[in-house]
């Protein structure tokens, strides 16, 4: 197939080179064609000329208003994208902007998915991430052997939006155990004994996760280094405290940790990793 990718970040990169070592014709576009330095592809000088050339359209970018513009703005994919082709969105962004975005791609009958995956980086790079999807069952179908070059669990979770809400899910479950990771360390810290034998000790019983083994492993090695930016947790935590507000649903946890992230990046450690929750703790 001829497969558009946008977004060729830490996430992106791997991500399109898997489309293309399976043997798909890869265009992109990037606001930095440094970006695209060694990706096997056609560079297009817009999304509107990816849009084009292509039956499906990969982004995976930071921001709500990134993908809106890609989608829809000045010489955006609608304007070049034909009626049956498929944008399928990795961001992680609000339900409501999803919604609005698959909606407009509609009118031209250009169908979408929202498609936010977790597994980090490394998941990236070993093709196994968690793919979370909305849309229609049908376009998923389609796209089914694209997702299956990048990821491992592919799951239809709903109509437009569905998959953000999913993705809002994940967020708040696994940065909630890092803050609970941080507070562990603090206190076997506090108390006098040793983080690195806690954490031993834990991994053996009901406490054990992905989360104390990964992010409580930097927290006892005090490597701080960019695993995952903490600004991009702190941005998605603003995006689900908004879309539990607007259903009314009560998130307590999440509102705490929430808090925690705003410590974080008023410290200016929103480069860092994730991890430094524990710092925001050491500091306080």
């Amino acid at each position: 197939m001829n497969v558009g990718f946008i977004g060729l970040g830490v996430m992106g990169r791997p991500m399109a080179l898997h489309l293309q070592r399976a043997g798909h014709t890869l265009f992109v576009w990037s606001r930095r064609p440094a970006s695209a330095e060694g990706i096997p592809a056609t560079l297009c000088a817009s999304p509107a000329e990816l849009g084009r050339r292509c039956e499906v359209v990969f982004t995976v970018v930071t921001a709500c208003a990134d993908v809106e513009n890609i989608c829809l703005g000045e010489a955006g994919l609608i304007e070049g994208l034909a009626p049956g082709t498929v944008v399928v969105d990795c961001s992680t962004i609000a339900p409501e902007t999803a919604r609005r975005i698959a909606a407009r791609l509609g009118e031209k009958q250009i169908d979408m998915l929202d498609a936010p995956v977790s597994g980090g980086a490394q998941g990236a790079i070993d093709a196994t991430l968690a793919i979370m999807a909305g849309g229609k069952a049908e376009v998923l179908a389609r796209v089914q052997p694209l997702l299956e070059c990048l990821g491992k669990r592919i799951v239809h979770v709903g109509p437009s939006g569905a998959g953000q809400v999913a993705k809002a899910c994940n967020q708040m479950i696994m940065v909630a155990a890092i803050q609970a990771s941080a507070e562990a360390m603090r206190l076997a810290a506090a108390a006098g004994v040793d983080c690195g034998k806690v954490r031993q000790a834990l991994a053996g019983g009901s406490a054990a996760s992905r989360v104390l083994d990964v992010m409580g492993g930097r927290m006892v090695s005090r490597d701080f280094s960019a695993g995952i930016e903490a600004r991009l947790h702190h941005k998605d935590f603003g995006l689900l405290l908004d879309a539990a507000r607007r259903c009314g649903s009560l998130t307590p946890v999440a509102a705490v940790v929430g808090q925690q992230l705003n410590a974080l990046m008023a410290q200016g450690w929103g480069r860092d990793d994730t991890s430094s929750l524990l710092r925001v703790l050491e500091s306080a």
